[in-house]
C-alpha cells in the first residue's frame, strides 16, 4: 500500500487582465511577501518593479566571463607563442609588442567563455533544470499561456498564513484562489 503524503505549495489566485494583475503584484510586494511570483501569458511591461524585483546579477556574470575569457587567450597566446616557443615571422619581434596578432584568439574566447557563463549562470539563477513544479499540478494554471493572469503565492514564505493569505488575494481581486499542494 502506497500512500503519498502532499504538502501545500501556497495558493495561486486568476486575475482578470494585465492592469489587475499589475496592480495585485504592487499590493502583495506592500504585504511583505517575499517569496511569490506572477504568471501571464506575455511579458507585461513595469511588472518586475510593481513586484519589488532587483535588477539581475546575470550582466555582471557575463562580463566576468569573457573577461576570463580574454586572459585566458592571453595567456596561452602570449606564453606559447613568446614564451615557450618564440616564433620570428619576418624579423618581427617576439615579445610583447606581438599582442596585436593575438587579438582574433582574444576576441573568439572572450565570446566562448561569455556565451558559456550566459548559459550556466542563467540555468543557475533560474533553479533549473526542475523536471516538474507544483503549479503544473493545479487545474487551472494551463490556461496562463493563453488567457490567464496569476499570482503564485508560496508557502515556504515567511508572512504565509493560509488563512491571511487567502484573505489578502480575495481583497485584492483573486478569483477562481486554489491551494496547490506538491508530492512530498
Amino acid at each position: 500500500m502506497s500512500t503519498t503524503r502532499k504538502r501545500v505549495y501556497g495558493y495561486l489566485a486568476e486575475f482578470k487582465s494585465a492592469s489587475a494583475l499589475y496592480k495585485a503584484a504592487a499590493k502583495v510586494r506592500d504585504a511583505g511577501f517575499r517569496k511569490w511570483d506572477c504568471h501571464s501569458p506575455y511579458p507585461i511591461h513595469g511588472l518586475d518593479g510593481a513586484m519589488g524585483l532587483k535588477r539581475s546579477i546575470l550582466p555582471w556574470l557575463v562580463f566576468c566571463g569573457g573577461a576570463t575569457g580574454t586572459a585566458t587567450a592571453f595567456a596561452l597566446a602570449y606564453g606559447t607563442q613568446v614564451l615557450l616557443y618564440p616564433t620570428v615571422v619576418q624579423a618581427k619581434p617576439v615579445n610583447v609588442f606581438s599582442v596585436p596578432a593575438f587579438f582574433p584568439i582574444m576576441f573568439e574566447l572572450t565570446i566562448l567563455f561569455s556565451g558559456f557563463t550566459t548559459l550556466f549562470g542563467l540555468l543557475a539563477l533560474m533553479k533549473l533544470p526542475r523536471l516538474n513544479h507544483p503549479l503544473f499540478a493545479s487545474k487551472q494554471f494551463h490556461r496562463t499561456t493563453d488567457d490567464a493572469f496569476f499570482i503564485a503565492i508560496e508557502a515556504r514564505d515567511p508572512k504565509f498564513s493560509p488563512d491571511g493569505t487567502r484573505a489578502l488575494l480575495e481583497e485584492i481581486g483573486g478569483t477562481s484562489i486554489e491551494l496547490v499542494e506538491e508530492e512530498d
